[in-house]
């Protein structure tokens, strides 16, 4: 029986080769997995021209996935660079990368990304509309917006983020209620200017059922934007950002229709106590189709901190139902992240997401940090240096400041409670100030 997308093949009962492995990876039963992509609840981005994928899976039920953002722009153009932060991504176990190109050999930045990528990939068309086409936003047409999202489609992209929710009534509702930051989403931003200066509604709204038919041709999975996300937590939960998502939930179940994958992409700045509400609304009004955030940043005074400022509601969001969280760096709101900016903002969204797992209950989530316990009570430096979520930061620390005593370390020393505790249930005397 043939199939045109992953949800079409759950809907028909056929397992893929991709649920297969998805099904392993999680630990999860192949037939709950079909399930849940039959109804929307899990996607697996897999499109049919990237040969290169290790297919994942995300939503209900999973780990929380990590997405990495990079890409060449019109002030940093060097392709080699960025491929560098791709094999970086890779080797830190991202399950994601989001190439954000907007200016240059887009084209090409993008092929060698897909032919050497394992990871997922995602893009916003309308970043590399511009400098595709060569000219201004105003000039560039329907049909050449919808053109780029097949080009994209056809390259092997993954999944697309198109901000088809900031229609003409949204946009309406935006200018009745200021904000402090306004429209803080690139692509929610162009677009917007596009549809005032044209006096045109959106064309991604307008044309939908065409967006879906380039979908699901080559089954890309569609990431709905959040133009109206909030900037600031000045401008969280209000009434474009709830409105923008009621027109989301409308446009996923067209999606589900014509069986393309769909995920919803979400705020942004918030205060920590509005994350779970904002996680709750997404789930009911966009029924159940997994959760991308970005962040959310939890305070907006941390200019060089946020890859801290958004693990910390990163943790929360996914604990209480976000399924995939976009990494963000310390250069975050500065400058584009460097390969060492890049590090930390996936090490920080790593444990984000891991803390949510286990939280969350995930299968196989805590046997990791029980490893880790068990290393540590037993002062296995070397075990413990293979369980880190970063081995070579763990190393340098350790070899930077050498303990007189191997079963200690330069913070306790002969006190160390892992120690002394092991001597003192073995029967030997713990001698803490004897040689």
């Amino acid at each position: 029986m043939s199939y045109t997308t992953q949800m079409d093949a759950a809907k028909k009962g056929i397992l893929t080769k991709e649920m297969k492995i998805v099904a392993e990876k999680e630990q999860m039963d192949l037939e709950t997995l079909r399930e849940l992509i039959a109804e929307g609840k899990v996607v697996i981005p897999a499109n049919k021209n990237h040969k290169s994928l290790d297919p994942e899976g995300i939503g209900q039920g999973l780990k929380t996935k990590v997405n990495v953002n990079l890409g060449i722009s019109k002030d940093c153009q060097n392709i080699d660079l960025e491929m560098k932060k791709v094999k970086k991504s890779i080797e830190l176990k991202a399950e994601a990368i989001m190439d954000l190109s907007s200016f240059g050999k887009t084209e090409e930045f993008r092929q060698r990304l897909i032919d050497y990528s394992k990871a997922m990939i995602g893009t916003v068309p309308i970043y590399d509309a511009v400098g595709f086409y060569d000219k201004e936003l105003q000039d560039i047409s329907e049909k050449e917006f919808l053109n780029v999202v097949e080009k994209h489609a056809k390259d092997g992209v993954d999944f697309m983020t198109i901000h088809a929710g900031i229609n003409k009534a949204t946009a309406e509702r935006f200018k009745k209620n200021k904000r402090i930051t306004h429209i803080v989403s690139r692509g929610g931003s162009l677009l917007f200017a596009w549809m005032e200066l044209n006096k045109k509604e959106n064309p991604f709204y307008e044309y939908f059922d065409k967006v879906l038919d380039i979908c699901e041709k080559y089954d890309v999975t569609l990431s709905l934007g959040d133009a109206c996300r909030p900037g600031s937590i000045a401008d969280s939960t209000d009434a474009s950002q709830v409105e923008e998502l009621i027109v989301l939930g409308e446009l996923t179940k067209r999606a589900w229709e014509k069986n393309v994958q769909v995920m919803i992409e979400g705020p942004g700045h918030m205060a920590i106590n509005e994350i779970a509400g904002n996680m709750m609304l997404e789930k009911r009004l966009c029924h159940g189709a997994p959760f991308y955030v970005l962040g959310p940043l939890v305070t907006d005074i941390t200019p060089g901190y946020d890859h801290i400022t958004s693990a910390i509601g990163g943790a929360i969001a996914a604990s209480n139902g976000a399924d995939f969280l976009c990494y963000v760096t310390p250069a975050e709101h500065l400058r584009l992240p460097n390969l060492d900016d890049m590090k930390e903002g996936i090490i920080a969204s790593k444990i984000a997401a891991h803390a949510a797992d286990i939280a969350n209950g995930i299968k196989g989530a805590r046997d990791w940090d029980n490893e880790m316990s068990k290393a540590r009570a037993d002062l296995d430096w070397e075990k413990m240096f293979e369980l880190s979520i970063d081995p070579e930061k763990a190393r340098r620390y350790r070899a930077e400041s050498t303990p007189e005593h191997e079963d200690s370390c330069t913070m306790c020393g002969k006190m160390c409670s892992m120690r002394n505790m092991k001597k003192i249930l073995n029967g030997e005397d713990i001698n803490i100030l004897r040689d």
